[in-house]
C-alpha cells in the first residue's frame, strides 16, 4: 500500500468527494482524520466504513474558516496519531454558481473563505508539525472549471482562482521545508449524490475521451499518489482528473 504508516487530514472528508478521498487514502494504508463542520453523522459513517474494512480513521470537528477551530483540531489530530503527513484541502459549502446579476457578494466572500482563508488556516496549523517531521504533503482540490471559464460560476472560480495562486506561491515558499503543495482539479465526478446509471450521467460520460463518467474515487487516487513517495519530486503541479476533457480543450 502506498500510504502505510502515514496520517492524512481530509477537510470536508465526510461527504461528497471528500468521503471518497478519505476511503481511498485509508484503503492505501493511511490513518485518516476525517474533518467535518456540521455533518457529524456522515463523517462517523465514513469512519465506520473505513474501520469495517480494516482501516484506521477518526472524525474531527472544525469549521475550517475559523483559525482557532482549525488550530484546536490539528492539535487533536496530532495528539491522537502522533504525526500529520498529509493535508487535503477539500471542504466547501454554500452556493457556488449563479449569474452576476443574481448572486450576492456574500456568496463571493463565502467561496473566498473556503478556498483561500480556510487553506491558509489549515496550512499554517500543520506547517510546524510537518517542519519538525522533516516534510509533508499538501493537496488542494481545485477544479477543471479553472481552465474552462464556464459562465455563471464566477463566485466559485473567484475562490478557486485564489486557491490556485496560493498553491503555486506556497509550493515555492514551503519547498525548503520539504513540504510539497500540489493541486488536483476534478471534473464532474460521480459521488454518492450521482447515479452513474442515470441518463444524464451516461450522456455526460460519452462526451469525454474516456467515454465514462468517472467515480469520485479517481480524485482519491490522485491524492494518494501525491501523498506517496512516488510524488516526492513534484510540487506546484496542477493535475486535471476529468476523463481527458481539459486536455481536449488544449488547456
Amino acid at each position: 500500500m502506498l500510504l502505510s504508516d502515514k496520517v492524512a487530514l481530509v477537510t470536508g472528508g465526510g461527504r461528497g468527494i471528500g468521503a471518497c478521498i478519505s476511503r481511498v487514502l485509508a484503503r492505501e494504508g493511511a490513518t485518516v482524520a476525517v474533518n467535518y463542520s456540521s455533518s457529524r453523522e456522515k463523517a462517523e459513517a465514513v469512519v465506520a466504513e473505513i474501520e469495517t474494512n480494516g482501516g484506521r480513521a477518526q472524525p474531527f470537528q472544525a469549521d475550517v474558516r475559523d483559525p482557532d477551530a482549525v488550530n484546536a483540531m490539528v492539535k487533536q489530530v496530532h495528539e491522537a496519531f502522533g504525526r500529520i503527513d498529509g493535508l487535503i484541502n477539500n471542504a466547501i459549502s454554500g452556493p457556488q454558481s449563479g449569474k452576476l446579476s443574481e448572486i450576492t457578494f456574500e456568496n463571493y466572500q463565502n467561496m473566498f473563505d473556503f478556498n483561500c482563508k480556510a487553506v491558509i488556516n489549515t496550512i499554517r496549523a500543520v506547517r510546524p508539525i510537518m517542519q519538525e517531521q522533516g516534510g509533508g504533503r499538501i493537496v488542494n482540490i481545485v477544479t477543471e472549471l479553472w481552465n474552462m471559464g464556464s459562465g455563471d460560476w464566477s463566485a466559485y472560480l473567484a475562490g478557486k482562482g485564489a486557491m490556485v495562486g496560493l498553491s503555486r506561491s506556497l509550493a515555492h515558499e514551503l519547498g525548503p521545508d520539504g513540504i510539497t503543495v500540489n493541486m488536483v482539479a476534478p471534473g464532474w465526478m460521480a459521488d454518492e449524490k450521482v447515479n452513474p446509471d442515470s441518463e444524464g450521467s451516461q450522456k455526460f460520460g460519452q462526451t469525454l475521451p474516456l467515454r465514462r463518467h468517472g467515480s469520485a474515487d479517481e480524485i482519491g487516487n490522485a491524492c494518494a499518489f501525491y501523498l506517496s513517495h512516488l510524488a516526492g519530486y513534484l510540487t506546484g503541479t496542477y493535475l486535471p482528473v476529468a476523463g481527458g476533457r481539459v486536455t481536449q480543450m488544449g488547456a
